[in-house]
């Protein structure tokens, strides 16, 4: 069983969204403050009734509720009109299967007739008259008074729902945060848990409960109580004695903790912790009805063990479904791009999974080119090297007051001039500003107009070389802006012809470069440079 769907309205940091799941696996990306975490806690609020570890009902504040919703709100109660108490409430939409046909109906805002469930947060309507006098003087509200709200959970048939009567087992996996409970990892004691059978946790704990027994039997435990009760009455006229609890309210679950190699599991190191939580999370007995939500799994890991990770995921992705989020290019390119969820500034969804395969598999098999990078910037400059790169970010530093394009959110980024197209069928399908800084390698019309050719239409793709076949490279394009003279001042260098200072500056690239950019006078650059940071 799948969420097909969730609808989130006024929760945190989203307003609205309305968003389209994989049955298997779910990449969620997007900038900070977009949602990405929000729709992860929405989900399991959801499924599991609890926020943030508690109840919803006891963890109703103002900041739950979206902030530009709560100053409309306030705005028109002070402009005296009669605004509709804000609400906020989660959706989640289910595949159709037999086990969730209890919960089929039409009690969800698209009004379809399908299994679902619905967790809303609204005014208790208990508290009209505090609520009349709550609001008497506009002025003195600063938040919505959620004092006087309550919870409901119920299926899309408009029945009460519980946890028990939800037939989906969820698993929320935070690694940003790893928090142990009653002396035992929450994770662990709940996924361990699974992996036994009635029998098993039956043993465990009737043997469980004798070894608590036998504490008492022990020689030093003993003495102390014998001198306990030979002191009785100093603080009380009853026996008194020390032993370990043996009613049913502290079970094995509660105390018994994991090893690893004889060291418990709340001294090992923290990725080896959140790869455990994830690999036996993926690895739980049962059947596929699991939701498996999990907040940037990169987090803690070495190189080699988020490969090991990301291999078991694809692997495993097909009979659960996956919802994740990340903020490492290398996760969501291993993962598939055609599995990614892009989360824009004003919510908007945007999805890679028109991406054509070839492109799919090179950045699966190339995997250290930074496309979240290049698909969350608000304007990208895709140059050739490094060189090129620190050409570019001095010509801008030039033309802005010595600001860098990146404090103006331009984004420039190296990678090699064979992925450009790669990258440009991602800004195609997302709609992103793009300019290409590129050589024309001595013949500008092969390698560039009809290289490019298919890109021509495409408003927000722009292609930056020069037409002067002559100067093929960007060494001799800055030679010829400038001179001779200028250039041996720049590099420190006396060179005495034009073919000595090129022969030095291309073998040399990265160097003239950094010598370039760190000069302090003025210098000037290619035209087709000037014209990609305009």
């Amino acid at each position: 069983m799948k969420i097909n769907r969730i609808v989130i309205h006024n929760f945190k940091s989203i307003k609205d969204i309305n968003l389209k799941l994989n049955p298997d696996l779910n990449v969620i990306v997007g900038n900070n403050e977009t949602g990405k975490s929000t729709i992860i806690e929405a989900i399991y609020l959801a499924l599991s009734g609890t926020f943030q570890g508690k109840k919803i009902i006891h963890e109703i504040s103002p900041f739950i509720f979206n902030q530009d919703f709560t100053k409309e709100y306030i705005a028109a109660l002070i402009a005296g009109e009669s605004p509709q108490i804000p609400i906020s409430f989660i959706e989640l939409y289910l595949d159709e299967q037999e086990d969730n046909a209890p919960l089929r109906g039409t009690n969800n805002t698209l009004k379809e007739n399908s299994p679902g469930l619905k967790i809303i947060i609204e005014f208790n309507e208990d508290y009209k008259d505090e609520y009349a006098k709550y609001i008497e003087d506009p002025t003195l509200i600063t938040t919505i008074p959620t004092e006087y709200y309550k919870s409901s959970w119920f299926s899309f048939a408009n029945k009460a729902i519980t946890r028990r009567s939800i037939p989906l087992n969820s698993t929320l996996i935070d690694t940003t945060t790893i928090r142990l409970q009653y002396g035992s990892d929450f994770y662990m004691q709940k996924i361990i848990n699974d992996q036994l059978d009635s029998k098993e946790k039956s043993e465990l704990s009737l043997q469980y409960r004798k070894l608590k027994e036998s504490f008492s039997d022990q020689e030093s435990i003993q003495a102390i109580n014998k001198k306990l009760k030979e002191d009785k009455g100093l603080i009380s006229e009853k026996d008194l004695k020390v032993s370990i609890d043996i009613s049913s309210k502290t079970s094995w679950e509660a105390n018994l903790t994991s090893y690893l190699n004889d060291i418990p599991y709340q001294y090992i190191g923290k990725g080896e912790q959140s790869i455990l939580k994830m690999l036996l999370a993926l690895e739980r007995k049962g059947d596929t009805n699991d939701i498996i939500l999990i907040e940037e799994p990169e987090n803690h890991l070495s190189f080699s063990n988020m490969n090991y990770l990301l291999r078991k995921i694809n692997e495993k992705c097909s009979e659960k479904q996956l919802i994740i989020t990340t903020h490492s290019p290398f996760v969501a390119n291993k993962l598939g791009l055609d599995k990614l969820i892009i989360i824009g500034p004003d919510q908007s969804i945007t999805r890679l999974n028109e991406l054509d395969s070839s492109t799919q598999n090179y950045f699966k098999k190339i995997s250290g080119y930074d496309t979240l990078r290049f698909v969350l910037a608000k304007t990208s400059i895709l140059v050739e090297g490094p060189s090129d790169e620190l050409a570019v970010q001095k010509a801008y530093m030039l033309k802005n007051e010595g600001k860098l394009p990146i404090e103006d959110s331009i984004d420039v980024i190296t990678v090699r001039g064979l992925s450009f197209k790669r990258f440009l069928a991602i800004a195609k399908l997302t709609k992103s500003d793009v300019r290409v800084v590129t050589d024309n390698d001595g013949d500008f019309a092969k390698n560039i107009t009809t290289k490019y050719d298919e890109y021509k239409g495409v408003a927000t793709i722009r292609i930056h070389a020069s037409e002067t076949n002559e100067l093929p490279t960007l060494e001799p394009q800055i030679v010829a802006s400038n001179d001779l003279v200028s250039c041996n001042l720049v590099l420190g260098k006396e060179f005495e012809t034009e073919g000595e200072l090129l022969h030095w500056m291309s073998t040399n690239k990265t160097e003239s470069a950094l010598l370039f950019f760190d000069y302090q006078e003025a210098i000037n650059f290619p035209q087709y440079i000037n014209d990609a940071i305009t």
